[in-house]
């Protein structure tokens, strides 16, 4: 494979993300796209992923996607408190060479504050046909691939203008 490309669009409390792989498509292990709905574990095999965090803030959202399945979590700092989110990704749609997705996050501020500037990791996790696996992620920290790793949220996410 040679590269994941993503294309982010962000909304007052929305994200929209098409992921797109460039290569040998041939030698990866492909989610299964007749599989839909909630599933935990996506990370083990070819799946995209994001997290989104407030700017200066410690607690997270983590949403993975292999295919049309998909898995959200919360956690409340770096790798603590890690519960089931109450978040659903509204229209997905993909095919072997690209996934897109629009999820809606929920406001991360208070609500009668306007929404802050995110900090967001982009991600991917390759599995090749013969088992081996890739870590894709617009910044690594140093060390082993670490996606929730506070160097990883790479990219800032200006709030939206306000009307």
């Amino acid at each position: 494979m040679d590269r994941v490309e993503v294309e982010i669009e962000r909304g007052e409390a929305s994200l929209t993300l098409r992921y797109q792989v460039i290569g040998d498509l041939a030698r990866l292990r492909l989610p299964n796209f007749a599989r839909t709905g909630r599933a935990d574990g996506l990370w083990r095999s070819t799946c995209f992923e994001v997290f989104v965090k407030p700017e200066g803030g410690e607690g997270y959202l983590e949403c993975n996607f292999a295919g049309l399945q998909w898995a959200t979590y919360r956690f409340s700092g770096y790798r603590e408190g890690m519960i089931e989110a109450a978040v659903e990704p509204g229209v997905i749609e993909g095919s072997i060479d690209w996934l897109s997705i629009g999820i809606e996050t929920g406001r991360f501020a208070r609500p009668d504050l306007p929404a802050p500037a995110w900090r967001v990791g982009l991600s991917a996790v390759i599995e090749d046909i013969d088992g081996g696996v890739s870590y894709w992620a617009l910044a690594h920290p140093p060390g082993k691939p670490d996606f929730h790793h506070p160097d990883s949220f790479a990219l800032v996410l200006p709030a939206p203008e306000q009307t």
